[in-house]
């Protein structure tokens, strides 16, 4: 039986760091709506289960040392965050992981340029494949992974 919320986690986290690789190191403000999708509160005003787990795994990741912002605004954002030093070496990093070659066209992987290559075996580029291929099972080992890692 499948822990449904830790695979939720998994690709909050996923979501998560590359939202915040790909604007860094501009501060951005980070919208829970973005990582975990849009929630309607009830009529007391509180959010979804589902919304409030993706909001603390932003803040977890910030705990943990991986993002920083400024402040919270409400559960519905991270005002101006951006990636840690730890958090962009740990995306930036390569990666022991293999999701597979890149593919450009018809080109072989043997015809795609060293640099090319080596820049797909990132942490960063191993999780946008794991998100790519919407397997709970890819993105759980890429986040487990990367934070066993540090």
């Amino acid at each position: 039986m499948s822990d449904i919320h830790i695979d939720d986690f998994y690709k909050d986290v996923a979501l998560t760091f590359l939202r915040l690789y790909n604007s860094f190191p501009r501060k951005t403000i980070l919208y829970t709506e973005d990582i975990c999708g849009e929630d309607e509160p009830d009529e007391f005003g509180l959010h979804s289960e589902r919304f409030t787990a993706g909001f603390s795994t932003m803040v977890w990741l910030g705990e943990q040392g991986y993002l920083k912002y400024d402040a919270p605004i409400k559960q519905e954002a991270l005002d101006q965050a951006v990636l840690t030093e730890r958090g962009f070496l740990l995306l930036s990093s390569r990666s022991a992981l293999n999701f597979g070659d890149p593919v450009i066209g018809e080109t072989k992987a043997s015809d795609i340029p060293s640099s090319v290559m080596e820049q797909s075996k990132t942490n960063i580029n191993q999780l946008r494949k794991a998100i790519k291929s919407q397997s709970s099972i890819m993105i759980s080992q890429a986040v487990r992974y990367m934070l066993d890692a540090n």
